[in-house]
């Protein structure tokens, strides 16, 4: 019941007229970049920071969490119909929508994505809505020992997870660390890494580091592609609507993929490529019409576009409790959250709860909002697809260096844009991931003062570390995130030398 008292009141600060206004910006702005190959919520966040800076932090943060609900729905647009995810997230609904869509039945495979979207949505939501307290109230026992621990978890399961290497994803995990230590020692107020420029003293900026990343990195790694294969749009040809037939074999799969994509989503090292390929490959082996998979099945549509949602819904859990991002998006969102000095975890619940009652009110409205936008408005997200990629880009990269400077005037500021722009670009070309970095420069100063706290309580004993049950299993889950990811791949080589 006590949940339910949370929502409603929520549920008032949703409903202002400038929340839901922010609300349906991000929803539209969410769906818009979803739709463009390329262009994902978390690189729409980044440019958005700076100019979102000296608003008001609830209408903002409901504004970029549409925009997260929006970039998964819009990412199906773009599978279906040229067959390029516009996210990692949308790849196994490409594998059946794209053939639905030359078969002329791309109406029904947008539909059943967006209907399957909203109900995977709306219940994942309401998981959010009861398991979010439960989190807390175990959060709230941590000391600084269990933080730090929390912090090692989330450090090696975001580094081995993103990418396809565990070694290239922990090397991109110490570079966001290092930059986490530049600025001054909030202990000795000795600077460090500063190397005398006074701009530096305050820390490396989050958002200078999230738009030089997944801005400019990305306009200059598309620009850097010369030869790209030209991308064949679909027509939407029929009716949108689904048949009864159409309805029957999507419900289920709808309900599967909600309960893959969720709980997967709320895990460390969950993410959203997991449940929906678990999806597509139980509806595989479920279906009645087996002949139909590889030529346009519409349960290969449903199952992984619900479980892809259900997912978003489920990375806020560890977000909004206990300050982890799981994603590159969420990493984004916890940028959002800090740039109006404000931590996610279990005190945001106690200090704030209007604010997080109120975004997880607005999570509804705004899926609401997506089901009503998304049918109708189909053949604009369509037209966005015509255009230019350089007209695209350089307004991104205009955007970009407009916002930051505006949020700091300063020609240091530029030169690190730049120079994390270039550092973007070399990363997506060696194949290094990105949110790693992020996730360093934003966990990297808490997990140190929490490592820090803890050795002052024990007089500079490390064993505090192990003392603790909840450190002890926690730092046993990180040791085996870490090792497991080499463990598997000398098998996979192992066996390949064997056969």
């Amino acid at each position: 019941m006590e949940a339910f008292y949370s929502l409603a009141n929520g549920l008032t600060v949703a409903i202002q007229p400038m929340n839901l206004l922010f609300a349906l910006i991000g929803v539209l702005l969410g769906t818009a970049v979803g739709v463009l190959p390329g262009i994902g919520p978390a690189l729409t966040v980044a440019l958005l920071l700076p100019i979102t800076f000296k608003l008001d932090p609830a209408g903002s943060i409901i504004m970029f969490a549409g925009i997260y609900y929006g970039g998964m729905y819009g990412g199906s647009t773009t599978a279906i119909l040229i067959n390029t995810p516009g996210e990692s997230a949308s790849m196994a609904t490409a594998l059946e929508g794209n053939k639905m869509a030359k078969a002329g039945r791309g109406g029904p495979a947008l539909a059943t994505s967006a209907i399957g979207s909203f109900v995977a949505g709306t219940i994942a939501t309401l998981g959010l809505t009861f398991l979010a307290p439960y989190l807390v109230d175990i959060a709230v026992s941590f000391g600084p020992e269990d933080y730090f621990a929390l912090m090692c978890v989330a450090f090696v399961t975001v580094s081995a997870t993103f990418g396809d290497s565990p070694v290239r994803g922990l090397t991109s995990l110490f570079i966001g660390l290092t930059l986490g230590l530049v600025g001054i020692d909030i202990l000795s107020g000795q600077s460090r890494l500063s190397f005398g420029i006074p701009e530096l003293y305050d820390n490396i900026e989050v958002t200078t580091l999230a738009v030089g990343l997944f801005a400019i990195g990305e306009a200059l790694y598309v620009a850097s592609r010369r030869h790209i294969q030209e991308e064949k749009l679909e027509p939407v040809r029929g009716s949108l609507w689904m048949t009864k037939e159409d309805w029957k074999r999507s419900w289920k799969p709808w309900l599967r993929g909600t309960a893959f994509g969720f709980p997967i989503g709320a895990l460390p090292a969950g993410g959203a490529e997991i449940p929906t390929f678990l999806s597509y490959s139980t509806e595989r082996r479920l279906t009645k019409h087996p002949e139909e998979f590889g030529h346009g099945a519409i349960e290969g549509v449903a199952g992984p576009e619900a479980a892809n949602n259900a997912s978003a819904a489920g990375t806020l859990v560890p977000l909004l409790t206990l300050g982890l991002p799981t994603s590159a998006t969420a990493a984004m969102l916890l940028a959002g959250f800090q740039q109006y000095g404000l931590n996610p975890g279990p005190l945001l619940f106690a200090d704030q709860p209007n604010l997080v009652w109120g975004l997880i009110a607005s999570l509804f409205i705004a899926n609401a909002m997506l089901l009503v936008l998304n049918l109708p408005l189909v053949g604009l997200w369509v037209r966005l697809l015509a255009i230019p990629q350089p007209w695209l880009y350089a307004g991104i990269l205009v955007f970009a260096t407009i916002g930051t400077i505006a949020a700091n005037p300063s020609p240091v500021e530029l030169i690190m844009l730049t120079v994390f722009g270039v550092l973007g670009f070399l990363m997506r070309r060696f194949d290094f991931p990105i949110a790693p970095v992020v996730v360093g420069l934003i966990l990297g100063p808490i997990a140190e003062s929490q490592l820090r706290r803890a050795l002052s309580i024990s007089l500079g004993d490390p064993m505090v570390l192990l003392q603790s049950p909840i450190s002890a299993t926690l730092l046993a889950i990180a040791l085996i995130a870490l090792v497991l990811p080499f463990v598997m791949k000398g098998m996979g080589r192992f066996k390949a030398v064997e056969d």
